[in-house]
Formats: C-alpha cells, structure tokens, sequence
C-alpha cells in the first residue's frame, strides 16, 4: 500500500539543513577538542561500548571526520539517503555509549532521538527525487 502526504518542498529543505548543523558542530568539536570528547566517553557508564570499537581517541577524530564529511553532503541534499545512513551508524554508538545510563544525560539523549527521527526521515523517504520531479513542473 502506497500513500502520498503532501509536504512542503521548503520545509524539507529547513529540515535537512537544521539537522545536518548539529552533525557539523559535533563532528567539529570531536576535531578540535578530542581530549574533551575522550574525557567524556571516559566517564561514561557505558564506555565499554567506545573500547570494544577501538582506541577512543581515534574513534573521535574518526568519528569527527566522518560527522563533517557526511554532514556537508546531508546539508547540500547530496546522496542524501547514504549521508543519513552514515551519521545514524555514527549516531547509535555515540548516543549508547555517552548518553544511555546517565540521568544527567536525558536531555542529549532525546536530542539524539530526535536527530534519528530526523535522519530516518530522510532514509524512508525518497526526498531527493521528489524534490527534483517538484522543481522540473
């Protein structure tokens, strides 16, 4: 079964450039205060999560790279779908490990579960090619 909502070209456009903005803020703040971002994985309850994966240090500034690489793309609507796939596998396992356990967290948790919805929204939906199709009528 097949259903169309009807939705404002614009207000995908704001979406996606609001979302891609905390992606690009966070990917620049893993590059330019690692120590930081290391220390906070470091107290951590569930930091196990960041070891099982590797060194914490390089999984910042892996992680940072890839939050500003797949950030620009989501905010210029370039291979959207992908860009979107890419910081949700990035998402899930920063939001486990930082977030997940820790009451004084709850905020930065919901903020992350409103990022997946808004990155799911974009890999549900076909949003490149109807905006395309819309700007050709």
């Amino acid at each position: 079964m097949t259903s169309s909502i009807s939705v404002s070209r614009r207000s995908v456009l704001v979406l996606r450039v609001l979302v891609s903005g905390i992606f690009l803020l966070a990917g620049a703040n893993h590059l330019l205060q690692t120590d930081k971002t290391v220390q906070r994985i470091e107290a951590a309850s569930f930091k196990n999560i960041a070891y099982f994966f590797g060194d914490p240090e390089w999984l910042v500034i892996l992680s940072g790279i890839v939050m500003g690489v797949a950030g620009i793309l989501f905010l210029i609507g370039y291979k959207t779908k992908w860009a979107a796939l890419i910081l949700v596998a990035v998402l899930i396992p920063i939001t486990l490990t930082v977030q997940v356990g820790q009451i004084n967290t709850l905020g930065p948790l919901f903020k992350n579960l409103a990022l997946l919805g808004g990155l799911l929204f974009f890999i549900l939906n076909d949003t490149e090619s109807h905006l395309k199709l819309k700007s050709k009528l």
